[in-house]
Protein backbone atom coordinates (compact mmCIF):
# COMPACT_ATOMS: atom_id res chain seq x y z
CA UNK A 1 0.00 0.00 0.00
CA UNK A 2 1.48 3.60 -0.77
CA UNK A 3 2.36 5.69 1.70
CA UNK A 4 -0.69 8.72 2.96
CA UNK A 5 1.39 12.01 2.15
CA UNK A 6 0.20 15.21 3.24
CA UNK A 7 1.27 18.89 1.97
CA UNK A 8 3.55 20.75 4.54
CA UNK A 9 1.28 23.39 4.78
CA UNK A 10 -1.89 21.51 6.19
CA UNK A 11 -5.02 23.36 8.33
CA UNK A 12 -7.34 22.26 10.15
CA UNK A 13 -10.36 24.76 9.55
CA UNK A 14 -14.13 25.48 11.21
CA UNK A 15 -15.35 28.54 12.27
CA UNK A 16 -15.31 30.69 15.48
CA UNK A 17 -17.96 33.20 16.85
CA UNK A 18 -19.64 33.20 12.84
CA UNK A 19 -15.72 34.26 11.67
CA UNK A 20 -13.72 31.13 9.93
CA UNK A 21 -10.16 29.69 11.81
CA UNK A 22 -7.73 27.77 10.25
CA UNK A 23 -5.30 25.78 12.32
CA UNK A 24 -1.33 25.32 10.50
CA UNK A 25 -0.45 21.61 11.50
CA UNK A 26 2.96 20.43 12.87
CA UNK A 27 5.35 18.66 10.66
CA UNK A 28 3.82 15.20 10.70
CA UNK A 29 5.59 11.80 9.01
CA UNK A 30 3.00 11.98 6.17
CA UNK A 31 4.64 14.87 4.77
CA UNK A 32 7.86 14.02 4.16
CA UNK A 33 9.74 11.16 2.93
CA UNK A 34 11.04 7.60 4.03
CA UNK A 35 14.06 8.97 5.17
CA UNK A 36 12.68 11.98 6.83
CA UNK A 37 15.05 14.02 4.63
CA UNK A 38 12.68 16.03 1.92
CA UNK A 39 8.82 16.55 1.69
CA UNK A 40 6.71 14.20 0.75
CA UNK A 41 6.08 15.25 -2.71
CA UNK A 42 10.03 15.66 -3.34
CA UNK A 43 10.18 19.32 -2.24
CA UNK A 44 13.07 20.49 0.44
CA UNK A 45 12.51 21.02 4.21
CA UNK A 46 12.00 24.63 4.36
CA UNK A 47 15.26 26.63 5.38
CA UNK A 48 14.32 29.64 8.28
CA UNK A 49 16.21 32.98 8.81
CA UNK A 50 15.69 35.38 11.76
CA UNK A 51 17.30 37.65 13.85
CA UNK A 52 18.04 38.18 17.40
CA UNK A 53 18.77 41.59 19.00
CA UNK A 54 19.95 42.65 22.42
CA UNK A 55 21.10 46.18 23.47
CA UNK A 56 23.94 47.36 25.24
CA UNK A 57 26.61 44.58 24.40
CA UNK A 58 28.71 42.60 26.57
CA UNK A 59 31.61 42.42 29.26
CA UNK A 60 33.95 40.95 26.74
CA UNK A 61 36.32 39.25 30.13
CA UNK A 62 32.96 37.22 30.67
CA UNK A 63 31.96 36.41 26.97
CA UNK A 64 34.99 35.68 24.52
CA UNK A 65 36.15 32.33 25.14
CA UNK A 66 39.80 31.62 25.45
CA UNK A 67 39.63 28.69 22.95
CA UNK A 68 38.99 28.86 19.59
CA UNK A 69 37.35 25.43 17.60
CA UNK A 70 34.79 23.18 18.53
CA UNK A 71 36.60 22.88 22.33
CA UNK A 72 35.31 26.24 22.88
CA UNK A 73 34.30 27.04 26.83
CA UNK A 74 32.03 28.80 27.31
CA UNK A 75 32.20 31.79 29.73
CA UNK A 76 29.44 33.08 32.37
CA UNK A 77 28.03 35.41 29.63
CA UNK A 78 27.54 32.93 27.26
CA UNK A 79 27.32 29.61 29.39
CA UNK A 80 23.68 29.38 28.75
CA UNK A 81 23.81 28.50 24.87
CA UNK A 82 26.54 25.89 25.30
CA UNK A 83 24.79 23.42 27.31
CA UNK A 84 24.70 19.59 25.67
CA UNK A 85 21.69 19.78 23.89
CA UNK A 86 22.67 23.47 21.94
CA UNK A 87 26.14 23.41 22.01
CA UNK A 88 26.28 21.84 18.53
CA UNK A 89 23.86 24.29 17.05
CA UNK A 90 26.11 27.27 18.65
CA UNK A 91 28.97 29.00 16.69
CA UNK A 92 30.32 32.25 18.76
CA UNK A 93 31.74 34.65 16.49
CA UNK A 94 34.50 36.94 18.02
CA UNK A 95 37.26 39.45 16.80
CA UNK A 96 35.20 40.98 14.11
CA UNK A 97 35.21 44.71 13.66
CA UNK A 98 32.10 47.06 12.75
CA UNK A 99 33.86 48.95 9.55
CA UNK A 100 30.36 50.73 8.41
CA UNK A 101 31.74 53.93 10.24
CA UNK A 102 33.13 52.14 13.12
CA UNK A 103 33.78 55.24 15.71
CA UNK A 104 31.22 57.97 14.89
CA UNK A 105 27.98 57.41 17.55
CA UNK A 106 28.70 53.73 17.93
CA UNK A 107 24.85 52.83 19.50
CA UNK A 108 23.87 53.82 15.95
CA UNK A 109 26.42 52.65 13.76
CA UNK A 110 26.56 49.41 14.99
CA UNK A 111 22.85 48.58 15.39
CA UNK A 112 22.97 49.54 11.49
CA UNK A 113 26.20 48.18 10.28
CA UNK A 114 25.12 44.50 11.73
CA UNK A 115 22.31 44.38 10.34
CA UNK A 116 22.23 46.18 6.95
CA UNK A 117 26.47 46.15 6.01
CA UNK A 118 26.59 50.00 6.01
CA UNK A 119 25.82 53.10 7.62
CA UNK A 120 23.46 54.84 9.05
CA UNK A 121 20.86 57.26 7.26
CA UNK A 122 21.26 60.05 9.17
CA UNK A 123 17.82 61.98 10.05
CA UNK A 124 19.51 65.05 11.78
CA UNK A 125 20.76 66.74 15.17
CA UNK A 126 19.57 65.49 18.94
CA UNK A 127 20.99 66.88 21.90
CA UNK A 128 24.74 65.70 22.00
CA UNK A 129 23.78 62.78 19.68
CA UNK A 130 21.93 61.85 16.70
CA UNK A 131 18.68 60.78 14.86
CA UNK A 132 19.02 57.75 12.30
CA UNK A 133 17.28 55.36 10.54
CA UNK A 134 18.64 52.32 8.62
CA UNK A 135 19.73 53.26 5.50
CA UNK A 136 18.74 50.51 3.36
CA UNK A 137 16.39 47.14 4.33
CA UNK A 138 17.76 45.33 7.41
CA UNK A 139 19.03 41.41 6.42
CA UNK A 140 15.48 39.70 7.28
CA UNK A 141 13.83 41.86 4.88
CA UNK A 142 16.43 40.99 2.43
CA UNK A 143 15.88 37.20 2.45
CA UNK A 144 11.69 37.70 2.94
CA UNK A 145 11.72 39.70 -0.33
CA UNK A 146 13.77 36.88 -2.20
CA UNK A 147 12.02 34.26 -0.55
CA UNK A 148 8.52 35.35 -1.27
CA UNK A 149 9.23 36.21 -4.41
CA UNK A 150 9.77 32.07 -5.42
CA UNK A 151 6.95 30.37 -5.37
CA UNK A 152 8.69 27.47 -3.61
CA UNK A 153 10.11 29.30 -1.10
CA UNK A 154 6.71 31.86 -0.16
CA UNK A 155 5.08 31.54 3.15
CA UNK A 156 1.16 33.23 4.75
CA UNK A 157 3.27 35.54 6.31
CA UNK A 158 6.57 37.36 4.84
CA UNK A 159 8.02 37.98 8.08
CA UNK A 160 7.20 37.86 11.88
CA UNK A 161 8.40 40.91 14.05
CA UNK A 162 8.06 40.04 17.86
CA UNK A 163 9.66 42.18 20.25
CA UNK A 164 9.95 41.24 24.61
CA UNK A 165 11.48 43.63 26.82
CA UNK A 166 8.91 46.84 25.98
CA UNK A 167 10.51 50.20 24.72
CA UNK A 168 11.20 52.91 27.45
CA UNK A 169 11.38 55.87 24.77
CA UNK A 170 14.00 57.75 22.97
CA UNK A 171 14.39 60.24 20.32
CA UNK A 172 17.27 59.42 18.42
CA UNK A 173 15.27 57.53 15.34
CA UNK A 174 13.93 53.94 14.51
CA UNK A 175 17.36 52.95 14.67
CA UNK A 176 16.92 52.90 18.63
CA UNK A 177 13.26 52.02 18.39
CA UNK A 178 12.95 49.28 16.08
CA UNK A 179 14.98 45.85 14.65
CA UNK A 180 13.61 45.32 11.33
CA UNK A 181 13.67 48.01 8.73
CA UNK A 182 12.73 48.07 5.22
CA UNK A 183 15.15 51.39 4.34
CA UNK A 184 14.85 55.00 5.95
CA UNK A 185 12.26 55.36 8.52
CA UNK A 186 10.39 52.97 6.62
CA UNK A 187 10.34 49.97 9.80
CA UNK A 188 8.32 46.84 10.54
CA UNK A 189 6.79 47.38 13.98
CA UNK A 190 7.60 44.27 16.08
CA UNK A 191 4.57 43.09 18.11
CA UNK A 192 4.68 43.12 21.62
CA UNK A 193 1.65 41.72 23.21
CA UNK A 194 1.44 37.73 22.98
CA UNK A 195 -2.04 37.46 22.79
CA UNK A 196 -2.09 40.08 19.93
CA UNK A 197 0.36 37.42 17.74
CA UNK A 198 -1.23 34.38 18.90
CA UNK A 199 -4.81 35.84 17.59
CA UNK A 200 -3.23 37.28 14.64
CA UNK A 201 -1.41 33.75 13.68
CA UNK A 202 -4.45 31.03 15.06
CA UNK A 203 -6.88 32.54 15.42
CA UNK A 204 -9.90 35.53 15.16
CA UNK A 205 -8.91 38.79 16.46
CA UNK A 206 -10.75 39.01 19.85
CA UNK A 207 -13.78 40.97 19.93
CA UNK A 208 -16.84 40.87 21.69
CA UNK A 209 -18.69 38.27 19.81
CA UNK A 210 -15.69 35.51 20.94
CA UNK A 211 -15.74 36.81 24.31
CA UNK A 212 -19.84 35.71 24.32
CA UNK A 213 -18.52 32.29 22.36
CA UNK A 214 -15.99 31.44 25.38
CA UNK A 215 -14.27 29.03 22.69
CA UNK A 216 -10.65 27.96 22.36
CA UNK A 217 -9.73 27.98 18.70
CA UNK A 218 -9.42 24.18 18.89
CA UNK A 219 -13.14 23.79 19.75
CA UNK A 220 -13.76 25.17 16.09
CA UNK A 221 -11.15 22.99 14.45
CA UNK A 222 -12.72 19.66 16.14
CA UNK A 223 -14.18 18.08 12.38
CA UNK A 224 -11.46 18.46 10.59
CA UNK A 225 -8.90 17.23 13.82
CA UNK A 226 -11.29 14.18 13.66
CA UNK A 227 -11.18 13.72 9.76
CA UNK A 228 -7.43 14.17 9.45
CA UNK A 229 -6.84 11.95 12.80
CA UNK A 230 -8.52 8.61 10.87
CA UNK A 231 -5.58 9.07 8.03
CA UNK A 232 -3.00 9.13 10.32
CA UNK A 233 -0.33 6.57 11.71
CA UNK A 234 0.24 6.30 15.86
CA UNK A 235 3.12 8.87 15.85
CA UNK A 236 1.17 11.43 13.38
CA UNK A 237 -1.40 11.20 15.97
CA UNK A 238 0.54 11.98 18.84
CA UNK A 239 2.96 14.48 17.35
CA UNK A 240 -0.73 16.52 16.04
CA UNK A 241 -2.00 15.69 19.74
CA UNK A 242 1.41 17.21 20.95
CA UNK A 243 1.23 20.49 19.28
CA UNK A 244 -2.72 20.74 19.62
CA UNK A 245 -1.51 20.35 22.83
CA UNK A 246 1.02 22.87 23.16
CA UNK A 247 -1.84 25.64 21.57
CA UNK A 248 -4.02 25.03 24.34
CA UNK A 249 -1.43 25.58 26.53
CA UNK A 250 -0.60 29.32 25.25
CA UNK A 251 -3.78 29.85 25.33
CA UNK A 252 -4.53 29.17 29.16
CA UNK A 253 -1.18 31.31 29.50
CA UNK A 254 -3.09 34.19 27.85
CA UNK A 255 -6.41 33.64 29.07
CA UNK A 256 -8.70 32.86 25.90
CA UNK A 257 -10.19 29.43 26.33
CA UNK A 258 -13.60 28.29 27.68
CA UNK A 259 -11.36 27.25 30.96
CA UNK A 260 -10.00 31.34 31.22
CA UNK A 261 -11.78 33.71 29.00
CA UNK A 262 -11.99 37.05 30.36
CA UNK A 263 -10.73 38.68 27.94
CA UNK A 264 -8.69 42.20 29.46
CA UNK A 265 -9.47 45.72 28.68
CA UNK A 266 -5.98 45.71 27.04
CA UNK A 267 -4.18 42.48 25.54
CA UNK A 268 -1.21 43.99 27.68
CA UNK A 269 -3.36 43.25 31.06
CA UNK A 270 -2.46 39.62 30.67
CA UNK A 271 0.80 40.56 32.13
CA UNK A 272 1.15 43.05 34.71
CA UNK A 273 4.09 44.63 36.25
CA UNK A 274 3.67 44.67 39.92
CA UNK A 275 5.76 47.42 41.40
CA UNK A 276 6.84 48.39 38.19
CA UNK A 277 8.52 44.75 37.45
CA UNK A 278 8.28 43.95 33.73
CA UNK A 279 7.70 40.12 33.26
CA UNK A 280 10.57 39.74 30.59
CA UNK A 281 10.99 35.79 31.20
CA UNK A 282 7.27 35.12 31.13
CA UNK A 283 6.94 37.47 27.98
CA UNK A 284 9.85 35.86 26.00
CA UNK A 285 8.67 32.09 26.81
CA UNK A 286 5.13 32.49 25.45
CA UNK A 287 6.44 34.24 22.16
CA UNK A 288 9.37 31.79 21.68
CA UNK A 289 6.39 29.35 22.02
CA UNK A 290 4.05 31.11 19.76
CA UNK A 291 6.92 31.99 17.35
CA UNK A 292 8.51 28.50 17.51
CA UNK A 293 4.58 27.18 16.54
CA UNK A 294 4.42 29.84 13.43
CA UNK A 295 7.84 28.19 12.23
CA UNK A 296 6.28 24.73 12.60
CA UNK A 297 3.54 25.56 11.08
CA UNK A 298 5.01 27.12 8.10
CA UNK A 299 3.07 30.50 8.65
CA UNK A 300 6.40 32.14 8.33
CA UNK A 301 9.99 31.36 6.97
CA UNK A 302 11.67 34.67 8.51
CA UNK A 303 11.57 35.99 11.47
CA UNK A 304 12.74 38.94 14.09
CA UNK A 305 12.99 38.93 18.26
CA UNK A 306 13.72 42.48 19.57
CA UNK A 307 14.60 41.41 23.04
CA UNK A 308 15.73 45.16 24.12
CA UNK A 309 16.39 48.17 22.15
CA UNK A 310 19.77 49.65 21.29
CA UNK A 311 20.82 51.60 23.95
CA UNK A 312 18.50 50.02 26.39
CA UNK A 313 16.37 51.62 28.72
CA UNK A 314 15.16 48.27 29.81
CA UNK A 315 15.05 48.03 33.81
CA UNK A 316 16.56 44.57 34.20
CA UNK A 317 15.27 44.23 37.70
CA UNK A 318 15.99 40.36 38.30
CA UNK A 319 19.99 41.23 38.47
CA UNK A 320 19.35 43.79 40.40
CA UNK A 321 18.76 47.55 38.43
CA UNK A 322 17.35 49.95 39.24
CA UNK A 323 17.73 52.15 36.50
CA UNK A 324 17.84 51.25 32.45
CA UNK A 325 20.74 49.53 31.38
CA UNK A 326 22.51 52.42 29.33
CA UNK A 327 22.65 54.20 32.20
CA UNK A 328 23.62 51.74 34.73
CA UNK A 329 27.04 51.00 32.26
CA UNK A 330 27.90 54.61 32.58
CA UNK A 331 27.41 54.10 36.28
CA UNK A 332 29.38 51.24 37.01
CA UNK A 333 31.96 52.48 34.49
CA UNK A 334 32.79 54.67 37.29
CA UNK A 335 33.31 51.56 39.77
CA UNK A 336 36.02 50.25 37.48
CA UNK A 337 36.40 47.79 34.92
CA UNK A 338 35.67 44.63 37.59
CA UNK A 339 33.28 43.38 38.71
CA UNK A 340 30.09 45.71 37.34
CA UNK A 341 28.20 42.93 38.61
CA UNK A 342 24.74 44.90 37.34
CA UNK A 343 25.98 44.49 33.60
CA UNK A 344 27.06 40.96 33.72
CA UNK A 345 24.14 39.85 35.99
CA UNK A 346 21.62 41.52 33.31
CA UNK A 347 23.81 39.87 30.07
CA UNK A 348 23.65 35.92 31.55
CA UNK A 349 19.92 36.90 32.04
CA UNK A 350 19.60 38.62 28.66
CA UNK A 351 20.91 35.04 26.81
CA UNK A 352 19.37 32.40 28.53
CA UNK A 353 16.47 33.59 27.14
CA UNK A 354 18.14 33.56 24.00
CA UNK A 355 18.89 30.28 25.07
CA UNK A 356 14.82 29.09 25.64
CA UNK A 357 13.92 30.23 22.22
CA UNK A 358 16.82 28.03 20.62
CA UNK A 359 15.82 25.14 22.85
CA UNK A 360 11.90 25.71 21.38
CA UNK A 361 13.35 25.20 18.33
CA UNK A 362 15.24 22.37 19.12
CA UNK A 363 12.72 20.45 20.53
CA UNK A 364 10.21 20.81 17.64
CA UNK A 365 10.67 18.12 15.15
CA UNK A 366 10.64 18.29 11.38
CA UNK A 367 11.63 14.87 9.95
CA UNK A 368 14.40 13.45 10.82
CA UNK A 369 16.01 16.78 12.64
CA UNK A 370 13.90 19.83 14.08
CA UNK A 371 13.19 23.60 13.35
CA UNK A 372 16.52 24.84 15.00
CA UNK A 373 17.90 22.08 12.19
CA UNK A 374 17.23 24.58 9.38
CA UNK A 375 17.94 27.82 10.76
CA UNK A 376 20.19 30.08 10.29
CA UNK A 377 20.15 32.88 13.17
CA UNK A 378 21.94 35.89 13.84
CA UNK A 379 21.96 37.00 17.25
CA UNK A 380 23.82 40.40 18.32
CA UNK A 381 24.13 43.24 19.68
CA UNK A 382 24.89 46.83 18.78
CA UNK A 383 28.12 47.32 20.05
CA UNK A 384 30.96 45.62 22.58
CA UNK A 385 30.87 46.93 25.64
CA UNK A 386 28.31 49.39 26.65
CA UNK A 387 30.53 51.01 29.12
CA UNK A 388 33.19 52.22 26.46
CA UNK A 389 30.69 52.25 23.57
CA UNK A 390 33.38 50.46 21.42
CA UNK A 391 32.78 48.86 18.10
CA UNK A 392 35.66 46.19 18.17
CA UNK A 393 35.53 42.78 19.34
CA UNK A 394 31.91 43.05 18.03
CA UNK A 395 29.65 40.25 19.67
CA UNK A 396 28.00 38.06 17.23
CA UNK A 397 26.28 34.51 17.84
CA UNK A 398 25.18 32.19 15.22
CA UNK A 399 22.69 29.38 15.93
CA UNK A 400 21.16 26.85 13.65
CA UNK A 401 22.94 24.99 10.27
CA UNK A 402 20.49 26.40 7.79
CA UNK A 403 19.21 22.60 6.14
CA UNK A 404 23.07 21.86 6.79
CA UNK A 405 24.55 24.30 4.40
CA UNK A 406 25.96 25.94 7.55
CA UNK A 407 29.07 24.58 10.52
CA UNK A 408 27.91 25.14 13.96
CA UNK A 409 28.94 24.00 17.50
CA UNK A 410 32.61 25.55 17.32
CA UNK A 411 34.26 28.94 17.95
CA UNK A 412 35.02 30.89 15.06
CA UNK A 413 37.93 33.54 15.84
CA UNK A 414 38.68 36.02 13.60
CA UNK A 415 41.70 38.66 12.82
CA UNK A 416 39.84 41.55 12.51
CA UNK A 417 37.31 41.25 10.07
CA UNK A 418 34.66 43.25 8.82
CA UNK A 419 31.49 41.95 10.38
CA UNK A 420 29.41 41.82 6.86
CA UNK A 421 31.24 39.50 5.75
CA UNK A 422 29.18 37.35 8.25
CA UNK A 423 25.85 38.81 6.49
CA UNK A 424 26.71 37.72 3.02
CA UNK A 425 28.42 34.08 4.57
CA UNK A 426 24.86 34.09 6.11
CA UNK A 427 22.76 35.04 2.74
CA UNK A 428 24.77 32.07 0.94
CA UNK A 429 23.39 29.70 3.38
CA UNK A 430 20.26 30.52 3.16
CA UNK A 431 20.70 30.40 -1.05
CA UNK A 432 21.02 34.12 -1.87
CA UNK A 433 24.26 33.83 -4.49
CA UNK A 434 24.93 37.82 -4.08
CA UNK A 435 28.59 38.39 -5.03
CA UNK A 436 28.25 41.07 -2.14
CA UNK A 437 26.55 42.55 0.82
CA UNK A 438 26.21 46.11 2.39
CA UNK A 439 28.06 49.52 1.25
CA UNK A 440 30.83 51.96 1.61
CA UNK A 441 33.44 50.85 4.23
CA UNK A 442 31.05 47.93 5.20
CA UNK A 443 31.12 46.72 2.08
CA UNK A 444 32.11 42.58 2.15
CA UNK A 445 32.50 40.84 -1.06
CA UNK A 446 33.88 37.65 1.10
CA UNK A 447 32.49 34.77 3.01
CA UNK A 448 33.82 33.01 5.53
CA UNK A 449 34.28 29.31 4.46
CA UNK A 450 34.81 27.63 7.65
CA UNK A 451 31.14 28.83 8.83
CA UNK A 452 29.64 27.14 5.57
CA UNK A 453 29.26 23.08 4.71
Amino acid sequence: MSKFGLERRTFLKGILGGAAVSIGVPALDAMFDGNGTRLAFGQAIPKRFGIWFFGNGIRRAHWIPDQAGPAWVAKEEMAPLATAELRPYVTPVTGMVMMADPNNHPHHSGMAGIFTGQRYFLNGNVRDTISSSFDAPSIDQVVAERWQADPATRAPYRSLEVGICRFRGSDEGTTFQHLSHNGPNNVNPAEYQPIRLFQRLFGTPLSAQLDQARQSVLDAVKADTRALKQRLGASDKARLDQHLESIRSIELRLGTTRAQCATPARPDATYPEPNGQEPIAEKNRVMSDILAMAMACDLTRVFSVLFSSAGAGTVFWMAGAQNGLHQIAHDERAQGPEPQPTLHAAQVFTMQQFAYFLERLRTTPEGAGNLLDSCAILCATELSEGMVHTNDEFPIVLAGRAGGAMQSGFHYRSNRENTTNVLLTLLRAVGDPRPSFGAGTGLSSTVIPSLLT
